[in-house]
């Protein structure tokens, strides 16, 4: 397709989107559905417009994915707002640590028993399908950045950890293939690849966002500077921590996601017992951001939800341009006849049974725990983490049957969840309603 007929397609897209986006929030549909499906009409089954080879394009789709996954963690970073010592945060790092691993070695007993991948392989299945991605369906997603709903809140935070606590299970997996090394007995990936580059990517990113706010309020409250471009204080922030961490050989996902906690940890700290930021977007549209930016009282809310906008607004682009070419790289060659029953085991056997362990002993409502159970929506992290091994040096006989089931994995996750979301959430909303509702009336 010619590069003006793509300025026609996603120009009319985005416009088709935002015209209707109030009528899709009522229905059993989410945009990237929609996304997905002019997709699918661009690529080989449609029109073949698109033209990806996800073996063949694999540095470029690479690039893509990376990029919109670091602006998603720095978003979700952002989003979570209370304090890493609020019981809270159990939640979701039970899931992103316990669910993780028994989500990866899951996979990898499937894979290896059930699709004759060698365990290297396995293990690499199991580390690209094990992060979630609730980005690809918004209504699971912190509503806003005081929002305490445990549900949205395990969710987000599973998310933006678990985008980073899997790659540990990727260098495993390409290391037991002989593309890493890993030691013997595994020492140096238990080292190296586990605890220097976990605990390194979270410190670099935490320490840089806390410096990094910190001299920009300072100069924004003191010397009446420094404000008026939070985007690219955005950019330069995800851009910094991330490379950073790589040269650190860390993590530079979880770096991002630290980055982004710490931002908002200085509006937090600032404003201790408000609940939520106060929304000072209304006040600048009155033409006072100046004023906000550098009041000692208001500048930190305003550069964190200064920040948080225009990520958001990133993310969707980001969101749009994945899902689109998610939907062009889907052929028949990549749609193995093995996904017909994988799919299923991985959503109703292996996601509910991570969860289940990883949240053993929490007491959770049932209805709660079987949400959080069904919404491990694969999406874009995925994606990357399988353009990443096929960048570094995954065997392509390997490399086939192993995009076929990501990408038929993560086309199924956005249909399956992106039609299930709008009616179970009602009915968790309703839910929570109805006990609230009893609780005061047991109360009175």
């Amino acid at each position: 397709m010619t590069f003006d007929l793509w300025f026609l397609v996603l120009g009319g897209l985005l416009i088709l989107i935002s015209l209707i986006a109030s009528v899709v929030r009522h229905l059993p549909l989410t945009t990237t559905i929609l996304y997905l499906l002019v997709g699918l009409g661009l690529g080989a089954f449609g029109m073949g417009a698109i033209q990806l080879d996800p073996l063949r394009h694999a540095g470029f789709l690479e690039r893509v994915t990376e990029i919109a996954v670091l602006v998603s963690l720095f978003t979700a970073g952002l989003k979570l707002r209370l304090p890493v010592h609020d019981p809270l945060w159990r939640l979701p790092v039970r899931l992103a640590f316990g669910s993780m691993v028994v989500t990866v070695g899951l996979i990898a007993l499937v894979g290896t028993f059930g699709l004759d991948l060698p365990l290297g392989a396995a293990v690499l299945l199991g580390a690209v399908l094990a992060p979630t991605d609730p980005v690809l369906a918004s209504e699971v997603q912190l509503a806003a950045p005081g929002d305490r709903n445990r549900l949205r809140f395990s969710l987000t935070g599973e998310a933006g950890l678990n985008d980073g606590t899997a790659f540990p299970f990727v260098m495993l997996g390409l290391g037991l293939l002989g593309e890493h090394e890993i030691g013997a007995w595994g020492w140096r990936w238990l080292a190296v690849d586990v605890v220097w580059a976990t605990v390194a990517g979270l410190g670099v990113g935490f320490a840089l966002g806390t410096l990094l706010g910190r001299l920009v309020l300072f100069l924004r409250k003191e010397h009446k500077e420094a404000f008026g471009l939070d985007d690219f204080l955005a950019l330069g922030l995800i851009g910094l921590s991330y490379g950073a961490a790589l040269l650190l050989r860390s993590y530079g996902f979880l770096a991002v996601f630290a980055a982004g906690l710490a931002l908002r940890r200085i509006e937090r700290l600032a404003a201790p017992d408000a609940a939520e930021p106060p929304d000072v977007r209304e006040m600048a549209a009155a033409g006072k951001a100046e004023e906000i930016a550098t009041d000692p009282e208001s500048a930190p809310s305003y550069m964190a939800q200064a920040v948080l906008g225009f990520n958001e607004q990133v993310e969707r682009i980001f969101e749009i341009g994945v899902v689109l070419l998610v939907g062009g790289m889907l052929s028949w060659r990549f749609l193995p006849a093995s996904a017909l029953w994988f799919v299923p085991v991985l959503f109703l056997v292996i996601r509910p049974l991570a969860v289940l362990a990883g949240l053993a002993g929490t007491r959770l409502p049932r209805f709660e725990e079987g949400l959080m159970a069904w919404f491990g929506i694969r999406g874009i992290g995925s994606i990357y983490y399988l353009l990443y091994a096929i960048e570094h040096g995954l065997d392509p006989a390997l490399a086939e049957p192993l995009v076929g089931l990501v990408l038929t994995t993560v086309t199924a996750s956005i249909l399956i969840h992106g039609i299930s979301v709008t009616p179970l959430m009602k009915l968790y909303e309703e839910r929570i309603e109805d006990r609230g509702a009893d609780h005061r009336a047991s109360r009175s």
